[in-house]
């Protein structure tokens, strides 16, 4: 048995096949041997090693046991992957040695922590060989073969590789059983139909043991090394392992947790879960990808294409273990090479995100809570008579009968359908809650969601073939297959019947992990390997149905073992189609449970988060970490849901939440009243104003937000990917950039008038003032009172703004002034896209308009790439130009000389230009 310290490319036992006549990498290449042996920092390390333990052995009297083997003495403590995860034993020396892994006691940490493993691999613990390894169209085929079992049951021991070189930039690599067909993700990916010709990777294997080694061909830097340790592939306990270029890693979400993942020992549990966010518990989605900042500023990103329950365990090696107890391992990895690209690739794979309506983008306002509808109409009429912006009003479950799906509660909420029409009256639009939970104890024939649902066979089964029963907010309850055709038909005819009685404009679907009071069912589940796997990863709970359904439940298309994850996104994906089957218009669905691919049909929030300072410091690596997964459409409840909010907090909260690209502000019941309206005079005046910075800024979000659906372009953006050379943003997670343009960085904290933020090197620009601030790159102090936000243009930057109204509706009738931040060079762009704001396929169909604004040589240009009827009727009115050193003799519009203001600031502004979007013109200072 080979061991795995020693390969390299030069060993009969490594082959090199990225393409045709390549050089094979020279003997001794440090980069594809093991990356933790290297000749002096291995011997440093045996020798750390070494003398660590003898020290311990004498300081603890022999407690440690006998000493280990040599070859175990031989891997440093950062690199020790872990032989025994399993949670709530203690690791013992038979126990760990019974797996044929190395044993060495490590001082225990504090409850909850985790540190180096007891239990970790050989260097020659036995594991696959490469067998075979042929040509095909796309790649290559290969066939591995373990000849010793490993230690879970129902080993397979032929797998099947596939190797596809689909484009330059990205890799596919799928493992999966050589004779029998296992559970795959039912998502639809696209299939390339030739090789890609000059990929900037390049692809080696180890044949024995088996390992996958990918580097960039520009730097040499290995992204990929799974010689590290074993490949495992039973029936219910798939393990790879890697080694990372950097510690630098992002994504694997739902989790609280700063943007970039600590790698000292941390497990991330992929498992959708109802709970409030909670540092190191597994939550609502599961987002199988990983973005990673090598050295040099380069990006590259890995997806798993799996739906199964898993947990990533992250070392400080650095290395990574994934482990899922299901399906196939499907790899895509994104080369970039920059971290806007890579997010890009990774959408081209699962599929770019839905285009919103402009609404969508306005100001949302709810409550559990309200008790009624005359209530909540009450809170609409106050925000309309201090002139507050909002497009959106949203109603909890109060407004049902009995918490029941698809029922109004027609003594509390007997004028919604009233409501509903005033809202719409006013340009306003109704969004109500939906969750998946059909109420099962209703007499029969009274109750026509779960006597159709029944007698159509559409819920969630038991073993035995029987509605699992579960409970939720309603009592006893089925829940609704959404993996079944069928019942996407059942929940538009549904919506179909509640939207006769009242016209909603959007769908909020919550508890869709989906969500159960009670552990697996009223009769809990059933002995088996689905509910009783033999590995359970990390969950919350030590169990597959803490708070959901049995994993044995049978679906349309699987067992909910395997479809878990997929919960929500299925419901999102059903709720879409309703909607567009029903309004005709682009579809609004905000939902708790994600997947990846979620960003086609519905946005997220961050859950039910509570009214504390940290929480609303927690939100911005949220929604940041969304926007790496392709949902770009997710805030948190501003002022936080659960507890009781101060009017420091909310109003610092309305500040931040204005610039999620979602913007709510939600609350529970039985808690003072959060909204804008219900705060003081100043309070109420900040959150005013902030909002109507917000739709002041809309022209810009929704361009944002459509390069966002072509091309997989972030909106609420890390610093980091506008600044990858920079290292010091890598980490910055308290602040954030909407596009690349500006810069947001808000309040965190109590008590204070001032906030310190990074401003990346060059020029910014105040966005309220024009004031420049030159930087090199540093941290600096800006004066924060409580009715101030500091946001920043950068240079080089046009944003397109639009004078705000209380509704996107009058928003989109006002003239726009146009915002050009001059760069060093006296250079600027910008673009703008404008299309009806609610049409489907607008872009696709050509019914828009797209202009490109563009500053050289003192000269203003707007130029119409596309335009469309409507574009003749929004002016552009006013032109305002940061950064200009000193004032012009003259303005000309299209040659003809304009009237202009110009402040000590370098602000030049020219009012009244008068032209319409569909006209192209250009203006020159002289």
């Amino acid at each position: 048995m080979k061991s795995y310290q020693k390969l390299t490319t030069t060993q009969p036992a490594a082959c090199q096949v990225e393409e045709e006549g390549a050089a094979p990498m020279p003997p001794g290449h440090g980069k594809l041997g093991p990356w933790w042996v290297g000749s002096g920092l291995l011997v440093a390390a045996v020798l750390l090693s070494t003398i660590t333990v003898w020290v311990l052995r004498q300081v603890s009297g022999g407690w440690l046991g006998p000493t280990p083997p040599p070859k175990c003495l031989l891997v440093p403590e950062s690199h020790r992957f872990d032989c025994y995860p399993e949670r709530r034993v203690v690791v013992t020396q038979e126990l760990c040695e019974s797996r044929g892994c190395c044993f060495i006691q490590s001082p225990l940490l504090a409850e909850g922590k985790q540190g180096v493993p007891w239990c970790f691999y050989p260097p020659d613990f036995p594991s696959y060989t490469l067998e075979s390894l042929n040509q095909t169209a796309l790649g290559m085929v290969g066939l591995l073969v373990r000849r010793e079992k490993a230690y879970y049951p129902r080993d397979i021991e032929r797998l099947r590789l596939d190797v596809e070189f689909e484009t330059d930039t990205r890799l596919h690599i799928k493992i999966t059983d050589a004779a029998n067909p296992r559970y795959e993700v039912p998502l639809d990916v696209p299939r390339v139909m030739k090789r890609a010709e000059n990929p900037i990777y390049s692809l080696n294997f180890s044949w024995d043991p088996f390992g996958v080694l990918l580097q960039r061909k520009a730097t040499g830097a290995v992204l990929l090394n799974t010689t590290v340790a074993p490949l495992i592939f039973a029936d219910q306990f798939l393990q790879i392992s890697t080694s990372l270029p950097s510690k630098f890693l992002y994504g694997l979400g739902e989790h609280r947790d700063s943007l970039v993942h600590s790698l000292d020992w941390n497990t991330l549990t992929l498992w959708a879960r109802d709970v409030s966010p909670t540092e190191s518990f597994n939550l609502y989605g599961a987002h199988p990808f990983y973005l990673l900042m090598e050295e040099g500023g380069n990006a590259h990103g890995v997806f798993l294409l799996n739906s199964n329950a898993m947990e990533v365990a992250l070392q400080p090696a650095p290395g990574l273990t994934w482990r899922t107890i299901g399906g196939v391992l499907d790899f895509y990895i994104f080369l970039g090479p920059d971290p806007n690209m890579v997010i890009q690739q990774y959408q081209q794979v699962i599929g770019f995100p839905a285009m919103p309506p402009i609404w969508a983008l306005g100001f949302h306002l709810c409550r559990w809570g309200y008790g009624s509808s005359n209530e909540t109409w009450q809170t609409v009429r106050a925000m309309r008579n201090y002139q507050i912006p909002q497009d959106a009003q949203w109603n909890d479950i109060d407004y049902m009968d009995g918490y029941r799906d698809f029922t109004l509660d027609s003594q509390n909420f007997a004028s919604l359908p009233s409501l509903v029409e005033d809202l719409h009256k006013h340009g306003q639009r109704y969004v109500m809650i939906l969750d998946p939970g059909i109420s099962s104890t209703s007499p029969r024939g009274s109750y026509w969601p779960f006597d159709e649902g029944l007698r159509r066979g559409l819920f969630l089964n038991t073993t035995q073939g029987q509605p699992l029963i579960g409970q939720v907010w309603p009592g006893f309850t089925a829940f609704a297959d959404f993996s079944n055709p069928d019942t996407h038909q059942w929940w538009l005819e549904n919506l179909q019947h509640f939207y006769a009685h009242v016209p909603f404009d959007g769908l909020w679907i919550d508890m869709n992990e989906p969500s159960n009071f009670m552990d697996g069912s009223e009769d809990g589940c059933p002995p088996g390997d689905f509910d009783s796997p033999p590995y359970t990863p990390a969950v919350l709970g030590d169990s597959l149905s803490a708070k959901t359904v049995c994993a044995s439940a049978k679906q349309k298309v699987s067992v909910h073992y395997n479809l878990h994850n997929l919960y929500g996104l299925m419901e999102a994906k059903a709720s879409a189609s309703a909607l567009i089957k029903i309004r005709g218009k682009r579809p609004f669905i905000i939902s708790r449970s994600t997947f990846p691919s979620q960003g086609r049909y519905s946005g997220h929030w961050l859950g039910d988060n509570r009214s504390q300072w940290k929480d609303m410091s927690y939100s911005i690596p949220g929604l940041l970490s969304f926007s790496l997964f392709g949902i770009p459409l997710v805030g948190a409840d501003i002022c936080g849901f659960s507890g009781s909010t101060s009017e420091e907090l909310c109003t610092r909260w309305m500040q931040l939440g204005a610039f999620y690209p979602f913007a709510r502000n939600h609350n529970t019941q039985n808690e003072k009243a959060q909204d804008p309206t219900a705060f003081s005079p100043a309070a109420r005046t900040a959150m005013k104003d902030v909002l109507l910075t917000r739709y002041s800024l809309l022209p810009f979000l929704y361009t944002l937000f459509h390069r966002a659906h072509l091309q997989g372009d972030t909106v609420a953006r890390p610093l980091f990917f506008e600044f990858p050379g920079d290292v010091t943003t890598w980490e910055l997670d308290r602040q954030f950039l909407w596009g690349q343009s500006l810069l947001v960085t808000p309040v965190l904290e109590p008590g204070v008038d001032s906030v310190t933020g990074y401003v990346p090197q060059g020029t910014w620009y105040d966005f309220y003032t024009g004031s420049s601030v030159n930087s090199s790159g540093e941290m600096l102090k800006m004066s924060a009172p409580l009715e101030h936000l500091n946001l920043h243009i950068r240079e080089g930057s046009i944003l397109p703004t639009q004078k705000p109204g209380t509704t996107t509706e009058m928003t989109r009738g006002n003239p726009l002034r146009l915002i050009v931040a001059l760069s060093s060079h006296a250079t600027a762009w910008g673009d703008l896209f404008w299309d009806d704001g609610e049409s489907l396929d607008t872009f696709e169909k050509g019914n828009y308009s797209y202009v490109m604004f563009n500053v050289t040589q003192n000269i203003f240009t707007s130029t119409v790439l596309h335009a469309s009827t409507g574009a003749t009727k929004v002016t552009i009115g006013t032109l305002s130009i940061f950064g200009m050193p000193k004032p012009p003799s003259k303005v000309l519009l299209n040659g003809q000389e304009k009237p202009f203001s110009y402040l000590d600031n370098q602000v030049l502004t020219v009012s009244d230009l008068g032209m319409t979007l569909s006209q192209g013109f250009s203006l020159q200072w002289l």
